[in-house]
């Protein structure tokens, strides 16, 4: 629920697809998050592909949490139960904070439309060095699931009783 009493402000936000087959040409997942992004206000601070490779993730999550122009990172991909699937441990030592909520509510809201496979997902978030990061899974559907259910109105500072747009 929106506040009439603050503003919004805008975020810099960058996107970041995981993925072992898609391209710059192909990558519906990290389109929907730019268009969703813009749409909404924000700015598109940087956006990258990269291989499902931990270490390649985590350095360009890390050069983005250490720049202070971005504020949030979205991260599409990676997050599934395969063995090749490496982001949460890509990415979750880097946090300072977990956000435990994230992937308890995107389970939950996934199983609404996947069923048990819900319990696959290893969405996550947390925060590190004042930056917001978001795990989604490779879909563009479940983008569009975390987005438009979880994330948008969490990157929104009018949303009450609270909203992350304070702690960036």
């Amino acid at each position: 629920m929106a506040s009439k009493n603050s503003e919004f402000i805008p975020l810099q936000i960058a996107v970041l697809t995981v993925s072992d087959s898609r391209t710059a040409a192909d990558d519906s997942s990290g389109d929907y998050l730019v268009s969703a992004l813009t749409e909404a206000g924000h700015h598109l601070a940087d956006r990258a592909l990269c291989a499902d490779n931990l270490f390649r993730v985590r350095a360009q999550v890390s050069d983005w949490i250490a720049d202070e122009a971005v504020q949030v990172v979205l991260v599409n991909g990676g997050t599934g139960f395969n063995e090749q699937n490496r982001v949460p441990e890509a990415v979750g030592v880097l946090f300072e904070r977990t956000v435990q909520g994230f992937g308890e509510m995107f389970r939950q809201l996934s199983f609404a439309e996947i069923k048990g496979s819900a319990m696959q997902s290893r969405a996550l978030a947390g925060l590190a060095n004042r930056t917001l990061i978001f795990c989604l899974p490779g879909s563009t559907g479940a983008c569009q699931l975390g987005w438009e259910q979880l994330i948008r109105e969490q990157l929104d500072a009018r949303t009450k009783p609270c909203n992350f747009v304070s702690h960036l």
